[in-house]
């Protein structure tokens, strides 16, 4: 009987609070397949560092001279259009369910583009800002995900320690590296020899995810590859 119930309290929620796409507003799922089939995707070739898109697969001019501690950085989609809309309601519209759809597209991609990875972590939020939006959208996804590809998630041993502007706030390249230098730390040594797969929503100029992994790394993790929803080009 408990798997009937709970049947049936699944559609008087759906009907009670229905789904709607966050890219046109059709009801019935948060992405419609018209609006998924409209996402832009990055396609190669790309750069194996910072997984930008470029005219041939080797180090774009940047990473050449970008002392990174970051393996890798991967994201099967741009930050525009639908995905913007998704990304926006998840961080900022309190609509946490959409955690689950989205994560379901990184596992596709995951599924034709493999990551090293045995361990899923989070980019942690300061805990200033957890506190004013109530939760770590990033630490939704990592969830998700890690159930839909069975890997385990630790989420409670990077932390921000230090109260940075948001990213999207700064101006340059210098400045957005300045902004999160130091600015995370690992509490203990749980993932020394871990290969990590970190998890975020969106990145720009990749330097949020590099400042984590000179952290997991200094940690003891073996090796630190990024992967996000989104990039911004």
């Amino acid at each position: 009987m408990l798997p009937q119930v709970a049947k049936l309290k699944g559609i008087a929620v759906d009907f009670l609070f229905p789904q709607w796409c966050v890219g046109c507003g059709k009801v019935g799922s948060f992405l419609c397949q018209s609006c998924l089939q409209s996402l832009e995707r990055i396609a190669p070739p790309i750069c194996p560092q910072c997984g930008l898109p470029q005219p041939e697969s080797s180090l774009c001019p940047r990473c050449v001279g970008w002392r990174s501690q970051i393996d890798g950085i991967r994201s099967p989609f741009r930050f525009d259009g639908v995905m913007r809309k998704a990304i926006h309601q998840l961080k900022y519209g309190n609509i946490r369910a959409l955690a689950t759809p989205l994560a379901e597209l990184l596992k596709e991609y995951l599924e034709t583009s493999p990551i090293p990875g045995e361990v899923l972590v989070p980019v942690p939020l300061h805990d200033k800002r957890l506190r004013e939006r109530g939760y770590n959208q990033s630490r939704l996804l990592t969830r998700e995900l890690g159930r839909l590809i069975n890997l385990p998630v630790v989420d409670d041993c990077l932390i921000r320690h230090r109260h940075t502007p948001p990213q999207v706030k700064t101006t340059s390249v210098e400045e957005r590296q300045n902004n999160v230098t130091d600015a995370f730390a690992c509490k203990n040594h749980r993932l020394k020899g871990k290969r990590v797969l970190l998890i975020d929503d969106v990145a720009t100029s990749g330097n949020t995810l590099n400042a984590c992994a000179i952290a997991l790394k200094t940690a003891g993790a073996s090796s630190v590859w990024g992967l996000v929803m989104a990039r911004e080009l």
